[in-house]
């Protein structure tokens, strides 16, 4: 989960509208499957709430006063879910130990008014959801589980373990006493703490698998009963909603995502990175579904440092969500993150039914995307110039999806408007159509020739809307 992009090298710098189709395709099929599972299990469709994730915040130092202090700063910043990361249960003080156990940590959260029970209840005071991190198929050998219960884990042999990964193992989910038991365990704390959303993590490769019970290959058996967990969670427990965690476990696949919400494209936040990296997983998983996270910088994954509108256009299109401790921010900070996840929420309905399109560039050093609506009244488009370009200024961008023979105006959205015109600089000349009134082109001058971006430093990128006149 640290980087993978998913990237093929003849796709590399290539997308072009037969990739486009390719991911429509898909896309359609994803988000018709998952609304009529909901459909059929009651369940109304909602928009994506903004997510604060506390991993990249305090990591396992889970403290009382420190998360309802960062409750009370996601509130600020407009997020409308919060959700509690590793280090909550048994002896979990860091990734060595506990995972199976799943009771919340007396020695973390003591009973009283500072449980996590209260906790849960001071998010959702606050008008937020609650949500809370499993990894329900792993567990550490340094386990009460694991001692307890040698033969509930995947092996090849009696006598021998697979290779360990982040000092865990796989449980054996088919076994019919370990799944009571992971199930068990995750209905009775969604029930007393209220979850509303469980994020389900997966940070270990499914190898060498055996199952002690039976001797026989388990990867087809475990897989069914990971999407029986989701949808027993589920039933169980109307509107939750669970995400698959795990790129790095490959449990993201078309399978998982007719009953998962979301899926998390990588541990790496770092804006850079996830350029390519969410560009390769929207070939096949609707950006909505995607998590896409504002983080910290220098970014805790590479140390890059990246200005917060980077950070913040890049996490635009998915679903938007912070993972960074904004206990240590200026209130100007904050107050900038209020207004970027303001626009995404008007925006997030129709990105959850817009065609994703990216466009080939002959530059490889920026990278074009964007959200257009089905009727092609309107789309939102992101430029982003990773690094410096041979060229100064940069080549015009042609801008896919649209009606060629319709007229649209074309200008910055609110949020990026100002950035073009610091010191950045547009090129040798005045950017003429970066303003709020922009410019009219048709459709057909837009995908055929483009429009010239703004000149931007590396590890930068602006957001402009297109609107059909």
């Amino acid at each position: 989960e640290h980087g993978e992009s998913y990237t093929t090298p003849w796709l590399v710098g290539s997308y072009g509208e037969g990739l486009n189709e390719v991911a429509s395709r898909f896309h359609g099929y994803i988000r018709r499957v998952h609304r009529d599972w909901l459909v059929d299990h009651g369940i109304a469709p909602k928009p994506r709430p903004v997510i604060l994730n506390t991993w990249e915040a305090v990591y396992f130092n889970h403290d009382y006063d420190t998360l309802t202090a960062l409750a009370d700063k996601a509130v600020e910043s407009g997020v409308e879910r919060f959700v509690v990361d590793d280090g909550w249960f048994g002896a979990r003080r860091d990734d060595t130990a506990g995972l199976g156990d799943w009771q919340i940590s007396q020695d973390v959260w003591p009973d009283g008014d500072k449980s996590l029970k209260a906790l849960a209840d001071y998010v959702h005071g606050k008008g937020m959801e609650f949500g809370l991190w499993f990894e329900p198929e792993m567990v550490n050998p340094d386990s009460d589980m694991f001692r307890a219960h040698p033969d509930w884990v995947l092996k090849p042999t009696a006598n021998r373990l697979p290779m360990q990964g982040r000092t865990q193992q796989v449980v054996d989910l088919a076994n019919p006493d370990a799944y009571a038991y992971i199930y068990g365990a995750m209905d009775k704390l969604v029930g007393e703490l209220g979850i509303d959303y469980i994020k389900w993590d997966h940070n270990k490769y499914v190898t060498e698998a055996v199952s002690p019970r039976t001797g026989r290959p388990a990867v087809h058996n475990q897989t069914l009963a990971v999407y029986r967990i989701f949808t027993d969670l589920k039933a169980a427990h109307p509107g939750l909603e669970i995400e698959s965690c795990s790129s790095g476990g490959g449990r993201v696949d078309l399978g998982i995502l007719e009953v998962a919400d979301r899926i998390w494209g990588s541990d790496c936040v770092d804006p850079v990175e996830r350029a390519d990296i969410q560009r390769y997983t929207s070939l096949l998983v609707p950006p909505e579904m995607i998590g896409e996270h504002v983080g910290a910088s220098p970014a805790h994954s590479t140390h890059r440092a990246t200005s917060q509108e980077m950070r913040m256009a890049m996490a635009f299109f998915g679903h938007m969500g912070i993972e960074w401790n904004l206990l240590k921010e200026p209130q100007e900070d904050i107050d900038k993150l209020a207004e970027w996840t303001a626009e995404f929420k008007k925006h997030r309905e129709w990105f959850a039914v817009d065609t994703a399109v990216h466009s080939d560039a002959a530059d490889p050093a920026v990278r074009v995307d964007g959200c257009v609506m089905p009727n092609k009244a309107a789309a939102i488009y992101r430029f982003t110039q990773l690094t410096t370009s041979q060229t100064y200024p940069a080549a015009p961008v042609k801008l896919p999806g649209l009606d060629p023979d319709a007229v649209y105006e074309v200008s910055p959205l609110d949020v990026s408007l100002d950035l073009a015109k610091q010191d950045i600089g547009n090129g040798q000349s005045p950017l003429g159509w970066w303003t709020a009134d922009g410019v009219k082109m048709t459709g057909r001058a837009l995908a055929a020739y483009g429009i010239r971006p703004p000149a931007l430093h590396p590890a930068q990128a602006v957001l402009f809307k297109v609107v059909r006149i």
